[in-house]
């Protein structure tokens, strides 16, 4: 979904079509499927950790260290609760001081949508964490939130600034974001896929929604002046 622009990465908004729409939408309904798949496996079991989950979290038990442990926490400290309303706040206020309300309204949305989602959906869920857990102990381990909201704003930054870079960056900060809660202990590897799988979802779609709504203000902003 990557489209190469010569235009400065902050621009005021202004109308274009976006001919990525159809793309996001198509991967959006893919990974909400996705999402829905992997959660009816899960409740197959009633919760229980798959198969794959006991390998992989047996697998960062015994690469565990010191050093490594630190690092981990890096990414689960910025992605928590309070580094996210951060980092989206101070996202949504740059674009607006740039003058692009409507990309400063998708971050806003993708957030807010994206915990609306997941937050309620674990406490229902009530997985259980892995006995072994270092962070978190609570019972809702799936869909992992800290995975989820750093796909959402991972996806959502790529799509609006058009960058390639952006796309390998957030690539890198979620794949360290699921390895981290895992290798914590603080969720099973089905967890951080549902996250990974809720946060495409909602920043695709989001995306995708805001800027048809976008072009329609745009094209009737003309009409009524000609």
């Amino acid at each position: 979904m990557d489209a190469t622009t010569d235009e400065p990465a902050l621009l005021p908004d202004r109308p274009r079509v976006d001919h990525r729409r159809p793309v996001a939408l198509v991967v959006g309904v893919v990974a909400t499927v996705l999402f829905v798949a992997l959660r009816l496996t899960v409740d197959l079991d009633g919760g229980a950790p798959l198969a794959l989950d006991r390998w992989w979290d047996d697998a960062m038990a015994a690469a565990a260290n010191p050093v490594a442990v630190i690092v981990a926490w890096v990414p689960a400290i910025v992605g928590g609760t309070i580094g996210m309303i951060l980092i989206g706040v101070a996202t949504t206020v740059v674009f607006l001081w740039a003058k692009r309300p409507w990309d400063a309204l998708n971050v806003a949305a993708s957030i807010a949508i994206v915990v609306l989602i997941g937050a309620p959906l674990a406490a229902v869920i009530a997985r259980a964490r892995p006995l072994d857990s270092l962070a978190e102990i609570q019972a809702t381990s799936f869909p992992s939130g800290h995975t989820a909201v750093a796909t959402t704003i991972a996806v959502t930054l790529a799509l609006i600034l058009r960058r390639r870079w952006i796309w390998g960056a957030g690539a890198v900060w979620v794949v360290l974001m699921m390895w981290s809660r895992t290798y914590l202990h603080a969720h099973w590897l089905s967890d951080v896929t549902a996250g990974l799988f809720e946060g495409v979802a909602v920043a695709t779609i989001v995306w995708a929604l805001i800027e048809v709504w976008r072009a329609r203000r745009a094209q009737r902003g003309v009409e009524r002046a000609g």
